[in-house]
């Protein structure tokens, strides 16, 4: 079953690309074997790692830039 009402969508469509690529970097880093498309035999804790550290990483990333000196925002 589909849900039409999902807010699984890139805050910034043109970033879906970029997000993939990191996502199955993240995954061959931690020796989740993820691949284009269905991955249903794939467990909740595997898929949950994958989401996780790549969040821990952007945060990291996050830090660095910001603690990198003024931003011009």
């Amino acid at each position: 079953m589909t849900n039409s009402n999902s807010s699984n969508r890139a805050a910034v469509p043109e970033a879906k690309a970029a997000l993939d690529r990191f996502k199955f970097e993240v995954a061959n880093e931690l020796g989740v074997p993820l691949t284009e498309g269905y991955n249903g035999e794939l467990t909740s804790r595997q898929n949950g790692s994958v989401g996780g550290y790549m969040v821990k990483k952007m945060i990291e990333a996050q830090e660095r830039q910001m603690s990198s000196g003024p931003s011009n925002i």
